[in-house]
């Protein structure tokens, strides 16, 4: 009811313009005299005023992530758009677009005055606007400042039917055409138009509706892709087919008017029905839909989030979304789809029980991350979902982080061998064992008296049996004799932090991993004992290139030697034992790869998370297992996961086997790389390779007494009964039988000792 005024509005609007246009052209080309000629003064004054330098930005290009081996994980965009030029587009669309939206596009200096007063004529005789008697060069300028309009006023402007925005874009065009050929311009316009769908330029909306290059269509697509231009959202073919089909018709009778085309083949694209055409493929905008989300997520979140990329979040946000890049990351498939298997199989996606796992892998010698990967799908709600990356930290997306558990034991292997400590020393770790000459290494302030526990059992320890069957007072007593800065320095030089980005702690539980980190800083430290003791930041980005082919500097690892080789090493030899040593230290046996490998189970106080961290010599990966709504509410134990009940979840029951199908399945096809170590105190691997033959130590004797890291599910009331079976989730190696202790205990540390939380493997009490 309120349409006839706006008609009307919209008639006499161009009227106006005709109007004037018709003045200015008669100032042209005929002389100023009389009346005729103080109009067409009038006119061209009011004409020269308008500004004729149209400000012509990069038009926003959809960015695309690839896997290392070129293969897309994701898009991502503020308008789906690629711009191709002019030859990559098939010749029938161009003359398509010509012929139904600018026949005299050839014609004409980018204003055509026949053509205006034909859609006066066209309009008056229906009473609404059929036709707007703009040039290509004009529809053009509107599309541009459409794109460049800041404001709401400016894109009022430039949408809105008025003679002024009619006089601005034919000066504009005016311009344009004496600065451009009309190929140049041709091409200009079919990249910023849109074409409906979310599809902007030709190239995008060929992919969207047809599934092929711009420079593949035939005649109905480029007909039907003509025909969507003048009104998007209703000639579009996924949406309303028949209309499309008609409108597609009447394209393929005008381009048969001109000439373009023969009637006989416009007939015969015509009676081709559109569902017979359509072969829509929809370019889902960002990681949501990846196979690998949360890595995709984690590559965005670097761009956003790293000064190189742009001055602001502004400008790298839009550099993302807008810029046209193609950046190709570090992610293996191979590797990413056997750790996403993995993490899935021994904890589905939507299990009843909550529980999570997450999984980073990491190249020793270039810092690359390989895969990385949680039982969750990328959402903002429901069950199984979730957008935190449990991988990584707050900063990027992550949590504040999990308690690591005995996965900390290594840096105080390390900085007691960097002081001194011979491996082979035998020392007293009794349980409950009480500590009274700890000092704050940054104030000099006294600890304690604190008192720890081991889960183990009491003994002396040497020290790859210590680190073995994860005796805590025997790393609590090397801390002791140290000092707890060393430590502390030795795991952030590899590249651990706390998860919200604080340092480390320096204090006495440090060495039960009480603070929060992520996984892909403990994989980023374990790929250092694998590489000699020279860390590698991780890196998730090889390379990025702009929409011109220009490279863009990138985060690069920055290898560097950070401890003795001799102390990596001989870090690493004890590690290969937890795995492949003497049957006394094999408490990690169900991780043995068919290759050497090292690694360390972890649980915390209460089971409140569970670690696997381990290697081989080519490859890298740490494990987390637990409930991310927190695990001290939801500790791994008295829990059902996956249909099996566990009164006691372990490092080595889930988070082990996870690490070890992700290996298997990353490494398969490859060689079995050896250790090449470098040790102190006589330290050997425990395996070595003879040709393609993978060979294992000689069993020894267990040391006495030989406690063990039980990595098994029990199914039985309490650890002590040994009488019933322990199932197994999934493909998970049968648990042992036998009873075995605790890995986890409780723990309070004195007023002095601020981490929150203690401890790995055993309970630590501490007296006041």
């Amino acid at each position: 009811m309120n349409k006839r005024p706006s008609r009307l509005a919209g008639l006499v609007a161009l009227l106006g313009v005709a109007i004037l246009a018709g003045a200015v052209l008669a100032g042209m080309f005929f002389p100023v005299v009389g009346g005729l000629g103080a109009l067409a003064r009038q006119g061209i004054t009011a004409f020269e005023s308008v500004p004729d330098q149209l400000d012509e930005p990069q038009l926003p290009q959809r960015s695309v992530v690839l896997a290392a081996d070129g293969s897309i994980i994701a898009t991502v965009y503020y308008q789906n758009r690629v711009e191709v030029p002019l030859t990559s587009v098939a010749p029938v669309m161009r003359e398509a677009i010509v012929a139904i939206e600018d026949s005299r596009f050839l014609e004409h200096n980018g204003m055509d005055l026949r053509g205006t007063l034909r859609a006066l004529v066209s309009n008056s005789q229906t009473g609404s606007i059929q036709q707007g008697g703009s040039t290509l060069t004009q529809q053009y300028v509107k599309n541009v400042l459409i794109a460049t309009a800041t404001t709401a006023s400016e894109l009022d402007a430039a949408k809105g039917r008025t003679p002024s925005r009619k006089l601005r874009e034919i000066r504009f065009a005016l311009a344009l055409e004496r600065r451009y050929t009309k190929p140049e311009i041709l091409e200009r316009y079919l990249n910023i138009v849109y074409f409906g769908a979310g599809a902007y330029g030709v190239e995008a909306a060929s992919r969207r509706y047809f599934n092929k290059a711009a420079a593949d269509l035939t005649l109905p697509e480029a007909a039907t892709l003509a025909g969507i231009v003048q009104a998007p959202t209703a000639f579009d073919p996924t949406r309303n087919p028949k209309l499309s089909q008609d409108r597609r018709n009447v394209v393929l009778r005008r381009m048969a008017e001109l000439g373009y085309i023969t009637s006989v083949a416009a007939e015969a694209a015509a009676a081709i029905p559109m569902k017979e055409i359509l072969n829509s493929s929809l370019v889902e905008n960002g990681c949501t839909s990846s196979y690998a989300p949360f890595f995709c997520d984690y590559v965005l979140q670097v761009m956003r989030t790293d000064p190189a990329f742009g001055e602001d979040a502004a400008s790298r946000e839009a550099l993302l979304r807008r810029g046209g890049l193609t950046i190709r990351t570090t992610l293996q498939p191979q590797a990413q789809k056997s750790a996403s298997a993995a993490v899935s199989t021994y904890i589905p996606n939507k299990d009843a029980s909550g529980r999570a796992a997450a999984i980073t892998m990491v190249t020793p010698q270039t810092g690359a991350i390989v895969a990385m990967t949680q039982n969750r799908d990328w959402g903002t709600s429901g069950r199984g979902n979730t957008t935190y990356n449990y991988n990584v930290n707050t900063a990027y997306g992550g949590s504040i982080g999990m308690q690591a558990g005995s996965t900390f034991k290594v840096f105080t292997a390390a900085a007691a061998l960097e002081a001194g400590v011979s491996p082979a020393e035998q020392i007293n770790a009794s349980t409950p064992k009480t500590f009274e000459n700890f000092t704050n290494c940054t104030t000099g302030e006294k600890f304690g008296p604190l008192t720890f526990n081991n889960s183990t059992g009491s003994g002396t320890y040497d020290m790859p049996t210590a680190l073995a069957v994860s005796a805590n007072t025997y790393f609590i007593t090397l801390a002791e004799r140290i000092g707890l800065c060393e430590q502390a320095r030795i795991a952030e030089s590899m590249g651990v932090m706390q998860g919200n980005g604080d340092s480390l702690l320096r204090v006495p539980s440090f060495s039960l991993g009480t603070m929060e980190v992520a996984p892909l800083s403990m994989a980023g430290a374990y790929a250092t004992f694998a590489n000699h003791g020279v860390f590698c930041t991780p890196v998730a980005i090889l390379d990025i290139t702009d929409r011109n082919g220009n490279q863009i500097a990138v985060p690069r690892a920055n290898c560097r030697q950070v401890l003795d080789r001799n102390i990596a090493d001989s870090v690493a030899a004890m590690l290969t034992g937890v795995i492949d040593g003497p049957v006394g230290n094999r408490t990690a046996a169900s991780m043995s790869l068919d290759r050497p490998a090292g690694g360390k189970t972890g649980s915390t106080n209460d089971n409140a998370a569970l670690w696997f961290c381990g290697f081989t010599p080519d490859l890298a990966a740490a494990v987390w297992a637990g409930d991310p709504r927190g695990g001290f509410q939801y500790p791994m134990a008295d829990v059902t996961i996956k249909g099996v009940y566990y009164s006691t979840v372990y490092g080595s029951t889930i988070p082990g086997p996870i690490w070890r199908e992700s290996m298997e399945g990353a490494l398969a096809g490859s060689e079995p790389q050896a250790f090449e170590l470098q040790t102190t105190g006589g330290l050997l691997p425990a395996r070595t390779l003879t040709g393609n033959t993978v060979v294992l130590p000689s069993p020894s004797p267990s040391p006495s007494p030989s406690p063990t890291e039980s990595g098994s599910a029990s199914t039985s009331p309490s650890p002590s009964d040994s009488s019933s079976p322990s199932p197994s989730p999934g493909p998970t190696p049968s648990p042992s039988l036998s009873p075995s202790p605790s890995e986890s205990g409780s723990a309070s540390p004195s007023a002095t000792d601020t981490s929150s939380a203690s401890a790995t493997e055993t309970s630590a009490s501490a007296t006041p």
